[in-house]
């Protein structure tokens, strides 16, 4: 299967998100069981918190970066804001960006556009994740190959025709599971529908930088 391609506010991706589910679930008289590795009976648990509780849905994520040399850059991300404080991750996440040598970095880490393909796998492949055990559909596997085309041409002030990010971007899934292909493939559009970071590719959103030069 292949489709073309911010948690803005969880509440609405995630009441919208689980309804269906939810309302499933209800009418079926099922009782969600953990499944897929997905602990199910919290995340409706969780539903009908926030469902009550609107304000819980609000987050911020925070990364913290720093130059180091050239092209490389260090990334650390710990703590964030939702469900009414400050959080902390398990453990500081710590990420390595450059160029590779070929456009003249060292190639510490990957290319910032490559993690942006990785964020939008793994947001895709998360939401399948949950979906899929909501809708009491064991999965086999779950594998995606996301294709970015840039033209360099932008980024280095080349042309003023061509665009500095992607200019396309592709999106393979190979999905497995004890459900016909057509269930299959509508957890993965459930999945796309919601996706917060597919959601801020194709839509956009305002982003706002401030200099402090000392």
């Amino acid at each position: 299967m292949r489709r073309e391609a911010g948690i803005r506010e969880a509440s609405p991706t995630l009441k919208d998100g689980l309804k269906e589910e939810a309302m499933t679930t209800v009418a079926t008289k099922r009782e969600p069981k953990p499944l897929n590795g997905v602990d199910t009976p919290t995340l409706f648990a969780t539903l009908g918190a926030v469902a009550a509780q609107p304000d819980l849905a609000k987050f911020q994520f925070r990364a913290r970066n720093r130059w180091l040399r050239g092209t490389h850059s260090r990334t650390e991300i710990h703590g964030f804001s939702g469900a009414g404080g400050e959080q902390t991750h398990a453990g500081r996440f710590v990420y390595d960006a450059d160029h590779p040598a070929v456009l003249v970095g060292k190639d510490n880490g990957p290319t910032p556009v490559e993690f942006l393909l990785h964020g939008l796998a793994a947001c895709l492949t998360a939401g399948i994740g949950n979906i899929a055990a909501a809708r009491g559909i064991r999965l086999e596997s779950v594998a995606s190959t996301v294709e970015g085309d840039i033209d360099l041409r932008g980024i280095l002030g080349l042309s003023d025709e061509v665009r500095n990010g992607y200019q396309r971007i592709r999106v393979s899934f190979r999905i497995a599971g004890d459900a016909p292909a057509e269930k299959l493939r509508a957890i993965v559009e459930q999945s796309r529908s919601r996706s917060a970071v597919f959601d801020v590719l194709t839509r956009g959103v305002p982003v706002e930088i401030e200099v402090e030069a000392v």
